[in-house]
């Protein structure tokens, strides 16, 4: 099997930035809600999205979009449109996560590609199961909570297409039921499209340090010269019994590289760098390294080796310059 990379694009550049150093598919979103990087001055249009679809598929590649929030009783005929202006541009497939958009597509387009989103929250081959008998799904995107033996497990009870994250920030909970955003500032992720929505942000120069701030909740603290990061709640350093530090995660990057040979052997259909909110030169990086890493795995995955020069790179691109393999690798397991 061909293990296919998945690319992020929060813009045209980077799409074509993707495509060009060795993307197979890249992953994109509508400028608004209907995806969960609903960032301000990120995404597509119909008529980028349509120039974006014809690029990847002169060179042979393929474009996924993200309509992975999930619509309220008085915006279902905004998502409904999502799907049917997406069909007008041409993309090869839909990653969705609400289970009412995934019928509205399956019923009126049935030739549509349908992926299951990460924000669907499938942690089991029983759910994955469910959303390909009764809505067809091709592919699932596994939340980010499971074990390598656990998702091998998945991968030996379905005949859907599982996708991984590889490489980029790493979220903590399981994704599509977290509600610290929501309980911070009355967004839920889910529905506004960003899990810190850059109208609660605020940063402020104090006699303290540096602050960061979700609606008036103080985040974090730095030093002079302390590198920073986008604020979310589950990645501030917090006051728990007079001592303050991460308490619920460090910001830090998933990084799997060392496992591509175990991803392949057990069946991987493709590997997902996360980050559409990243810049073009980001995107560009990180699509040669795995690139270069999948296909020396794909040709000698026995002699496999992680090239030093490959990890020193990716961690300077890394959430607090540092890496974690996650849930994959739980030593006491």
């Amino acid at each position: 099997m061909t293990l296919e990379l998945v690319c992020p694009a929060g813009n045209l550049p980077a799409l074509k930035t993707a495509i060009d150093h060795g993307a197979d598919c890249v992953y994109i979103g509508f400028r608004d809600n209907t995806n969960a990087r609903a960032f301000p001055g990120l995404n597509f249009d119909v008529a980028t999205m349509r120039e974006g679809v014809q690029y990847a598929h002169r060179k042979g590649k393929k474009v996924l979009l993200a309509l992975n929030t999930f619509p309220q009783t008085s915006t279902w005929t905004k998502w409904q449109q999502a799907v049917d202006q997406a069909m007008e541009t041409g993309v090869d497939a839909i990653i969705l996560a609400d289970p009412g958009l995934m019928r509205y597509a399956s019923h009126t387009y049935p030739d549509l590609r349908l992926h299951l989103s990460v924000q669907g929250s499938a942690t089991s081959y029983e759910a994955i199961n469910f959303y390909h008998e009764h809505f067809g799904i091709q592919r699932a995107v596994l939340p980010r909570v499971l074990s390598l033996a656990q998702v091998e497990n998945v991968v030996k009870n379905t005949n859907v297409e599982i996708e991984l994250f590889g490489f980029g920030g790493l979220c903590v909970m399981v994704e599509g039921r977290c509600v610290l955003s929501s309980y911070a500032t009355g967004e839920s992720p889910n529905t506004a499209g960003v899990c810190s929505p850059a109208k609660a942000v605020r940063w402020e120069q104090t006699p303290k340090g540096l602050e960061s701030r979700l609606n008036g909740i103080l985040l974090d603290r730095y030093e002079a010269g302390e590198k920073t990061g986008y604020p979310t709640l589950c990645k501030g350093r917090f006051e728990v019994e007079d001592e303050t530090y991460y308490a619920i995660e460090e910001p830090t990057s998933l990084n799997t590289l060392e496992l591509l040979p175990e991803m392949l052997a057990m069946g991987i259909a493709a590997i997902k760098i996360e980050g559409r909110q990243r810049s073009s030169a980001y995107v560009e990086q990180v699509t040669k390294i795995w690139r270069a890493a999948i296909d020396e795995a794909q040709r000698n995955a026995d002699h496999y080796t992680v090239q030093t020069a490959w990890t020193a790179q990716l961690d300077n691109l890394a959430e607090g310059q540092q890496h974690t393999l996650g849930a994959y690798h739980r030593p006491w397991k």
